[in-house]
Formats: structure tokens, C-alpha cells, sequence
């Protein structure tokens, strides 16, 4: 079951009062045709997803795993300013070639090797001008 299409609406035989009923009859029904759709479109693929009693998407209807198109970062902007993470978080391993050449102060990475090729496996952060290693504010080696 897809969404409505508001395509499938028209209005021609319904504004006027010299409109003809019978002519309007077909696009009365095209018209609840597709509110019949916006209702059983609820929860269904190219639908639309139903919110709890709280207003909020529920968990199961949350995707695992959240994709951007592009080159858009995904990005979160809570009205506490605090995200929150009650576990843990993974860091995907990266190695010092794959690190963005112009990081943002607050990036982090769980680097695998240097600019040199030594092995790190430890976070690091960026200062906006560099990166560092959190256990001792360390540069990491760019070659």
C-alpha cells in the first residue's frame, strides 16, 4: 500500500454550484479513494509511520542502522544539547591515510597506525589543527 497521490484529486465537476452531482460523483470517490489510502498507508512501506501515545516513532519502527546520501554527514541536534549513549560506543577502526585531511575540534577516530605506520590502536581527537591522542595530548605522527 503506497501514500495517497494528490494527482488522483480533482476538483473540475466541484466548484460550482452549476456543477452536475453525477459529474462530481466519480471525483467524490477518486477523493476518498485516496483518503482510504492515507489511512491504510499507516505503517506500511511508502507510507507513513504511527507515533506512540507519547508523539514519538517507537523503537521498533527505528531503523538499525541510519545511511545519508552524498557527502551528508548525519547529524544530531537534541533541544538538551546532549546526546546521550547509555552503553558504549564503537569507533570503527581507521587507519591514519583514511582520517579526514581538515577535521573539525571535537572529531574522534580509533586509530589503527600512524602517518608513519606504527601501530596505535588507541582514540584520538582533533584539536581543528591536528590530531592527538587522548591518553597523553601526544601529536600523532603524520609521517
Amino acid at each position: 500500500m503506497g501514500w495517497a497521490n494528490s494527482s488522483n484529486v480533482t476538483t473540475t465537476h466541484l466548484d460550482s454550484d452549476a456543477d452536475s452531482p453525477t459529474s462530481a460523483r466519480p471525483e467524490i470517490k477518486k477523493a476518498l479513494d485516496e483518503l482510504t489510502n492515507v489511512i491504510n498507508g499507516r505503517d506500511t512501506a511508502n507510507g507513513v509511520c504511527g507515533l506512540d501515545s507519547d508523539t514519538l516513532v517507537p523503537n521498533s519502527k527505528l531503523p538499525a542502522t541510519l545511511t545519508t546520501t552524498g557527502s551528508n554527514n548525519l547529524q544530531l541536534q537534541p533541544a538538551t544539547d546532549m546526546v546521550k549513549i547509555d552503553k558504549f560506543i564503537n569507533l570503527a577502526p581507521v587507519a591514519y591515510a583514511a582520517l579526514p585531511t581538515s577535521p573539525a575540534a571535537g572529531d574522534i577516530a580509533f586509530l589503527t597506525t600512524d602517518g608513519a605506520g606504527a601501530s596505535k590502536n588507541k582514540p584520538i581527537y582533533s584539536t581543528g589543527s591536528g590530531w592527538k591522542y587522548f591518553f597523553d595530548d601526544s601529536t600523532v605522527a603524520a609521517s
